[in-house]
C-alpha cells in the first residue's frame, strides 16, 4: 500500500483514480454494459457495481457501528475466504441500472464516501483500533488501509480491466 502523508493526499488520490476509472465508461454503448468478453472477468456494469458495493459496504459498517450494532465483516452472509458470493450480490443489486445510471450513482456514492472519510482526523485515519470494524481482522488495519484497498487500488486495477475490455470489444 502507498504511504500517504495525510488524509487530504489520500482523498486526492481517490478523486484522481476514480475520475480516470469512471471516464473509461463514457464511450461504452448501453447495449454493451452486460457483455462478458473472453479474457476479461467482469462486464462493464459489474465493474462499476463492484466499486459501488465496496464503498457502500464500508459506509454501512461505520454507520452500523456508530448506531451500536454489531458489525460482521465482510457481511453476515459472507466470509473473507468466500468473497465471490459477496461480489455476486453487488452485481445483482445493480444489474437493473443503465450504464449511465451506474456512472451517476458511482459519482454520488464517491462524494458521499469522501465526505464520510473527510470527517476523520489524520490520527483516526492512520491509527489502528479507531473503529471496531477496521480492527475486525487479525491485521487490525487502520481506516486509511481499508479506504485505499477499496477505492484507489481497485479503481486502478479495474481501469486496466475496462481498457482491456474495450480493446477486446473493438477487435470484434
Amino acid at each position: 500500500m502507498e504511504n500517504y502523508k495525510n488524509k487530504e493526499e489520500l482523498i486526492s488520490e481517490i478523486r484522481k483514480t476514480a475520475g480516470l476509472f469512471i471516464k473509461e465508461f463514457e464511450d461504452i454503448n448501453e447495449e454493451d454494459k452486460d457483455a462478458l468478453l473472453e479474457g476479461v472477468d467482469r462486464t462493464p456494469s459489474q465493474m462499476i457495481a463492484y466499486q459501488l458495493g465496496w464503498m457502500n459496504l464500508i459506509l454501512s459498517w461505520d454507520e452500523d457501528e456508530l448506531n451500536g450494532k454489531e458489525v460482521i465483516t465482510p457481511s453476515p452472509n459472507y466470509k473473507w475466504n468466500k468473497l465471490g458470493g459477496l461480489y455476486a450480490s453487488f452485481y445483482a443489486e445493480y444489474e437493473s441500472y443503465s450504464l449511465s445510471a451506474l456512472q451517476k450513482q458511482f459519482n454520488e456514492v464517491l462524494e458521499k464516501f469522501i465526505d464520510w472519510f473527510n470527517n476523520f482526523s489524520d490520527e483516526e485515519v492512520f491509527n489502528q483500533d479507531v473503529r471496531k470494524w477496521a480492527s475486525s481482522t487479525t491485521s487490525r488495519w487502520p481506516i486509511c488501509k481499508w479506504v485505499h484497498i477499496n477505492t484507489v487500488a481497485p479503481f486502478k486495477s479495474f481501469r486496466t480491466r475496462i481498457r482491456k475490455w474495450k480493446k477486446v470489444r473493438n477487435k470484434k
